[in-house]
């Protein structure tokens, strides 16, 4: 198979690709044939070095994939050869024409789904629906401030947000990621380097501020997000893709009795892979009905893994990208 390798931590234009055995799947596990492979920004940091967990090297990166299965391990029930599934690794690995996963971390796709959409679903959309649903616990008429609601795990907030009957403020950084993110749900948008986007948020709320924000960026815009949230509102804290941790002055959610939340979807699916498994049912049937649907910015061949991720670090990318072995 082909498989794109990191054999240093560093930049992104240091990956190769390379031809590796089929793995072999342990008790337990199901080995997939690889047809789509979502890219997400933590694949970049991975290969960097800067996630929160670091692989021994060599190593292939990938969270999340769909594909045909093609073996079975001992004990693996419910999946039959040639069944279509998503699949996520906890192990990484999906930059590959095959992986192994744990049983448990594989996806029936419904009818309907293509593997392209499938493919690009689990690691935004999953994390969108557990941090709202979850963690958030987001009601219909609620308010949901989405920043960075054009990136690939912004905008699928800004779907699920909307279906979920929130009225959903998309904050971003340019004119044409506001209409993607209307064009996705959101009921207004801010552009982030035009205006204040403290103000924005109080004027379109009437004072009270939001009562969700779903915050995969960190940086600067944190200071004004940490003091855009509204009396007993929840800030979603999911990634930081503008690179710099920020750091919140706690007197603020002391003051006005709002919740900071991590959201970690890897882990979640570890902790709790029953609850993972609904989620992922019901984002498929949300998928089926037309409800939410991931927006494939580009359709690359995986040898091109290395401008995917380029692109995703320059913040150019709109939704999700798919690779193809």
């Amino acid at each position: 198979m082909e498989a794109i390798v990191c054999s240093e931590f560093g930049p992104v234009e240091n990956l190769s690709i390379q031809e590796l055995p089929d793995p072999v799947p342990n008790a337990g596990e199901v080995l997939i044939h690889v047809n789509a492979i979502g890219v997400n920004f933590p694949d970049a940091l991975l290969v960097r070095g800067l996630y929160q967990v670091k692989p021994a090297l060599p190593f292939t990166p990938g969270i999340e994939c769909a594909g045909t299965i093609a073996a079975l391990g001992e004990g693996v029930e419910g999946f039959s050869v040639g069944d279509r599934v998503a699949a996520m690794s906890p192990r990484f690995g999906t930059y590959s024409g095959a992986v192994t996963v744990p049983a448990s971390h594989a996806y029936a796709i419904p009818d309907g789904l293509d593997f392209d959409h499938a493919g690009a679903m689990l690691c935004a959309h999953g994390t969108a629906y557990h941090a709202l649903v979850q963690r958030a616990a987001l009601r219909p008429g609620e308010t949901l401030l989405v920043a960075g609601a054009a990136g690939g795990t912004g905008l699928a907030a800004v779907q699920i947000g909307h279906a979920l009957g929130a009225h959903v403020i998309a904050a971003c950084s340019s004119e044409d990621k506001m209409r993607i993110a209307k064009q996705h749900g959101a009921d207004i948008a801010i552009h982030t380097g035009e205006n204040d986007v403290r103000e924005a948020v109080k004027s379109l709320t009437g004072g009270a501020g939001a009562d969700v924000i779903f915050d995969p960026v960190g940086g600067d815009l944190a200071q004004s997000l940490a003091r855009s949230t509204a009396w007993n509102g929840r800030w979603l804290v999911i990634g930081f893709a503008e690179g710099e941790i920020p750091k919140i002055p706690l007197n603020l959610p002391l003051v006005k009795g709002y919740s900071i939340v991590g959201v970690f979807w890897g882990s979640f699916c570890h902790h709790d892979p029953a609850q993972a498994q609904a989620n992922h049912r019901e984002l498929f049937d949300m998928a089926a009905g037309g409800s939410v649907k991931p927006h494939l910015h580009a359709v690359m061949p995986l040898k091109e893994a290395t401008e995917a991720l380029s692109q995703i670090e320059r913040r150019e990318v709109r939704g999700k990208i798919v690779l193809k072995p």
